[in-house]
């Protein structure tokens, strides 16, 4: 059952990852057209870029002012959240398994 629990919070990181292939780039175009700053400053190929995940995971965003590119990196921080936690769940529910010898 525990190991079920965890192929579960599995399927939720997939549904997160879903969720941040789907607002992540439009987050990303949304400062590529209206904030070169911060473009710069997240580089070229930001999608994968830990430095640019890290800016969205601390949310900040939210220091551009702007309520479009809060509406989109939201949602995108959320799921991004969403992976972080589910992964972090099953694999602690495994060890939890491992350790009961399940």
């Amino acid at each position: 059952m525990i190991l079920f629990l965890a192929l579960c919070f599995v399927g939720i990181a997939i549904g997160g990852a879903t969720a941040l292939a789907i607002f992540w780039p439009l987050a990303l175009v949304h400062i590529r057209d209206r904030h070169p700053d911060v473009a710069a400053r997240l580089g070229p190929g930001a999608f994968y870029r830990p430095s640019a995940l890290a800016w969205l995971l601390r949310g900040d965003y939210r220091a551009t002012g702007d309520r479009n590119l809060s509406g989109l990196a939201t949602p995108a921080r959320v799921s991004l959240m969403t992976i972080i936690g589910g992964l972090l769940a099953a694999w602690l529910l495994w060890l939890a398994s491992w350790w009961m010898g399940a």
